[in-house]
């Protein structure tokens, strides 16, 4: 149960990104490899903020605000001007912000490894005869009240409906008078603050550098896939089944260890696409001949 708790607050941290690249995803039919840079950024935004004296809440406060401005603008100023061409386009786009941000977080503060400090004591507590880390149970209470928060705002906002529609059908929706670039741009703003809250809450416990994200975000692509890359629900289940199945296997199977988790979650991944191409929550598409 330990190793269970322990899954699932990584779990979670993979469940954050996942779902913002489904966000972006269901809106663009394109994946946003920039998306673990992005959260970088903002994180060593976070670090700067508290390096300068600022507590950690009003920090987390200010750099979700930070992360969700610079989603918008990244939509509004590199992918705008583009989406009407072919996707492929798109994507090099996202991979070129990858690389400058990659280089602006590294010229702005250095290669130097970094202490990122947790808002959660590093004692445990013990339940039921198990031992349970407060920072665990703290990242995963976390990123599960920032994704239940986004859900309630897709399904009892008007405009958290609105945004929904466009994901479905922006041709509809402009039809009905919606400004569908401004819910894109809203769109890429809010999976840059939950690509943020991912970065906060991973730096703790791995080493804040340039790279933080790197490995998080091929584990939130995988955690997308597996769920169905066009899940919402999917993304989260996904991202929390990966954390606890990597997590299992890393302490209890021998050979897997530490060095192998990553490859033994892409495996896992092979086999549920084998036997389910579309994810756990994906919809089948079907087309005629």
């Amino acid at each position: 149960m330990q190793q269970v708790v322990s899954g699932l607050a990584q779990g979670a941290i993979f469940a954050s990104l996942a779902l913002a690249l489904v966000l972006i995803y269901r809106a663009t039919d394109v994946l946003n490899f920039a998306q673990g840079e992005m959260a970088t950024f903002t994180t060593y935004v976070a670090w700067a903020l508290m390096d300068n004296g600022l507590s950690y809440w009003p920090a987390f406060a200010i750099t979700l605000v930070v992360a969700f401005v610079g989603g918008a603008a990244v939509e509004r100023v590199l992918i705008r001007p583009v989406e009407h061409r072919p996707e492929i386009v798109i994507v090099i786009i996202t991979i070129g912000l990858l690389i400058a941000l990659n280089g602006l977080t590294g010229w702005i503060w250095g290669p130097e490894v970094k202490a990122f400090d947790s808002p959660f004591p590093l004692r445990t507590i013990e339940i039921g005869g198990v031992t349970i880390s407060l920072q665990d149970l703290g990242v995963l209470a976390v990123c599960l009240i920032t994704v239940a928060l986004l859900w309630a705002f897709f399904r009892f906002t008007t405009l958290g409906l609105v945004m929904r529609a466009v994901a479905n059908s922006q041709d509809s929706s402009r039809l009905m008078g919606v400004r569908v670039g401004w819910m894109l741009a809203l769109g890429w703003g809010l999976a840059a603050v939950l690509g943020a809250v991912a970065g906060m809450m991973a730096a703790p416990a791995l080493t804040l550098d340039p790279n933080l994200m790197l490995v998080v975000l091929i584990y939130a692509f995988a955690a997308a896939v597996l769920g169905g890359i066009d899940s919402p629900v999917g993304a989260v289940v996904g991202g929390l089944v990966l954390g606890v199945v990597i997590n299992l296997l890393g302490t209890y199977v021998d050979f897997v260890g530490g060095e192998l988790r990553l490859p033994a979650a892409l495996t896992v991944l092979l086999i549920v696409l084998l036997v389910r191409p579309q994810g756990l929550f994906g919809h089948r598409v079907v087309r005629r001949v």
